[in-house]
Parts: C-alpha cells; sequence; structure tokens
C-alpha cells in the first residue's frame, strides 16, 4: 500500500498515515522491536507499507520511503478542509457534494517527479 504522512513524532517513532485506497488511516508505531535504523517518518512523505487490519483500526508496518516530502501541505489543506465548529451542520445525501483535495496541488513538483509517478503508477 502506499500512502502520504500527515502526522509523525520521530520522537516516539509514530505516525498516521492517509492510505491511497482512501479508507481509513494506518498507523505506524515502530515500538521496541523496529530496527534503529529505519528511515524517519516527517509529514508529507511519501511511503509504501504494509497494510494490517485489527479491532478496528489500520496498522502500518514495514514503511519504507518512496519520496520526501512528496506532499509537504496535504495534512494542511485536509485541516482546512474541515468544516468549523460555528459553520452551520449539514447532512450527507445523494445531492451533497464533497470536498475534493486534489494531491497534484498539494505537492512540490521537482525534476524527478515523472519518474516517481511512473514507480507509483506501476506499483498500483
Amino acid at each position: 500500500m502506499f500512502g502520504v504522512v500527515l502526522w509523525s513524532d520521530s520522537a516516539d517513532r509514530k505516525a498516521v498515515i492517509w492510505c491511497e485506497d482512501h479508507g481509513d488511516l494506518a498507523y505506524f508505531n515502530a515500538g521496541d522491536d523496529t530496527d534503529l535504523s529505519m528511515v524517519a517518518l516527517d509529514a508529507g512523505d511519501l511511503v509504501q507499507f504494509d497494510l494490517t487490519e485489527e479491532a478496528e483500526m489500520r496498522r502500518a508496518t514495514n514503511p519504507r520511503l518512496v519520496a520526501e516530502e512528496q506532499f509537504p501541505t496535504l495534512a494542511h489543506r485536509l485541516q482546512n478542509a474541515l468544516p468549523t465548529p460555528d459553520a452551520p451542520a449539514t447532512s450527507c445525501s445523494r445531492n451533497a457534494s464533497a470536498i475534493i483535495i486534489p494531491l497534484d496541488s498539494a505537492r512540490r513538483r521537482s525534476k524527478s517527479d515523472d519518474r516517481k509517478d511512473a514507480l507509483v503508477g506501476a506499483a498500483l
């Protein structure tokens, strides 16, 4: 599975990852069993990982960095897309519209983006 790190704590070696299938978020906790040489995960990093589901929680294991800071503004854009506490409540219906946050506008382009996009596309 591929995903984007939304939040991480390098001291505790934990992270929250938005998954490519747009299902529930995946939680990574390195704990004491993970190799200390594991790459640090930072918000905005594109990662590949193994996914397990246990008791209503998705866990990411064996994370591998695909590209650093690939989506550096994604967490901020998601936070800004959430309704504010003073906003009127809305209900979901067939006619309700969704807020779409395109990943391409949340990422910083680099010369190697085409190569990275090809790698991600091939893995999907």
